[in-house]
């Protein structure tokens, strides 16, 4: 979570808003289905993609998403998942 707090630091307040907006609408199970989402090939992780950034997720067994990342997207966003 170190990482998302010191992204959340670097952007401005707009993008901030934007995203914050967008972790809610993830874990709130009945807004969720509004989102496209996709499956990341070769893995158990998904991603919704919002301008250049990018949050990386999973479902655990009662449904719901943890959040592992929020990138800014570049070559190397999704290596090491």
């Amino acid at each position: 979570m170190e990482k998302i707090e010191k992204l959340f630091r670097k952007i401005s307040k707009k993008d901030r808003a934007k995203l914050l907006a967008l972790v809610n609408e993830l874990l709130d199970k009945n807004k969720r289905q509004n989102l496209r989402t996709e499956k990341i090939k070769d893995s158990d992780f998904y991603k919704i993609r919002k301008g250049d950034f990018r949050i990386i997720f999973h479902f655990e067994i009662n449904d719901e998403a943890v959040i592992d990342s929020i990138k800014l997207r570049n070559e190397k966003t999704y290596h090491n998942l």
